[in-house]
């Protein structure tokens, strides 16, 4: 088995710690993605020719940060707290839409600190945000960071759906954060709505971050099913 990892929108590849040891006490090989937002260097991810069968891990807007490529040629898909459309149309795709807005004019300022430390805190909700690993907030951002950063929150309000990429064979398990304060009701139904025959999950009492010991557990079970 050969998994690759890729985190979402403000994430980066340390927030997969928790699952590292799972994988290789099962020897699985396995690759994070980073797309540098923080201290940690963009990282690019491929799969092995041959490896075994090529499971796709992904949180939020991870699905739109790997690779063509690699989505494609998935064989499997674990879609954590992810979304059809993270804008959905209606009043509440307005509000959110006018949010995101907000969000890039404070990632161009001085606020941009403080917009971030913000997101997570609401990501990492209703848990408490020191549950999560050290992220992007750690240091000052870089220029390069603020740059990918605006880059991707661009890519996130413009999401219309499953990048085009999407294995349609591939088998997937959706997970959903029953308390998440970021991903709307509006775009989980809508993801389940793009992927009818999807296995689903749902952690109750869960923020975006999905900050829930069952998780690890859950998914890995998940994987060991598909041999």
């Amino acid at each position: 088995m050969q998994v690759i990892a890729m985190h979402g929108w403000a994430g980066d590849a340390q927030g997969w710690e928790p699952f590292q040891a799972a994988w290789q006490q099962r020897s699985w090989g396995w690759q994070c993605g980073e797309r540098g937002y923080g201290q940690q260097p963009p990282k690019a991810v491929a799969w092995q020719q041959g490896a075994g069968p090529r499971v796709l891990i992904a949180h939020s807007l991870g699905p739109h940060l790997v690779p063509p490529a690699v989505l494609e040629q998935a064989d499997a898909v674990v879609l954590l707290a992810s979304f059809g459309r993270f804008v959905p149309e209606g009043p509440a795709g307005r509000r959110l839409r006018a949010a995101v807005a907000a969000m890039a004019e404070q990632l161009a300022s001085a606020q941009a600190g403080a917009m971030l430390e913000s997101f997570l805190e609401r990501a990492a909700a209703p848990q408490p945000v020191n549950l999560l690993p050290p992220g992007i907030t750690a240091a000052p951002l870089t220029e390069a960071g603020r740059q990918r950063l605006a880059q991707d929150l661009a890519l996130l309000a413009a999401t219309a759906g499953l990048p085009p990429a999407f294995p349609a064979r591939a088998r997937v398990l959706i997970v959903e954060g029953g308390a998440d304060q970021i991903v709307v009701p509006e775009a989980r139904a809508l993801l389940r709505d793009a992927l009818p025959t999807a296995d689903r999950l749902s952690l109750a009492g869960v923020g975006h971050c999905l900050l829930s010991p069952a998780l690890m557990p859950l998914v890995c079970r998940w994987i060991e099913a598909l041999a």
